[in-house]
């Protein structure tokens, strides 16, 4: 979680969460990597990804800033969903967003980029 939406918040780089499934020492423990609060935290995403790539089971999308649907702002999500089919992830896909404007609008990026996705099948998750 990053510190400009929540300050205090006690895990705030991917680092810090891995050290913590570290000392938990489960093998059914993985990280759940926020795109939305990486960017904001450490940037580098593809990099941070690929580095950690068996040990994240989720990738969860919403752009930045504001948190708004993928393709509302700075992240390359074309590049990032490419990046992560090239590495081989095979985990979840999620989204959790706030709509600039209606949901049933907001939902219009899946379709836009769900063609760059596994390479370019339609109806497959991005």
């Amino acid at each position: 979680i990053n510190t400009r939406d929540i300050p205090g918040f006690f895990l705030n780089y991917s680092d810090q969460a891995l050290a913590l499934i570290d000392r938990v020492g489960s093998k059914n423990l993985f990280l759940q990597y926020d795109i939305y609060h990486m960017q904001i935290m450490e940037g580098d995403l593809a990099r941070t990804i690929e580095a950690n790539l068996g040990r994240i089971a989720h990738i969860q999308l919403a752009d930045n800033p504001g948190r708004h649907e993928p393709g509302t702002g700075e992240i390359n999500f074309p590049f990032l969903y490419s990046h992560i089919d090239r590495i081989g992830y095979t985990g979840w896909i999620g989204a959790e967003y706030k709509p600039k404007v209606s949901t049933e609008a907001g939902l219009g990026w899946f379709r836009q980029f769900a063609g760059q996705a596994r390479g370019g099948r339609e109806g497959t998750r991005p």
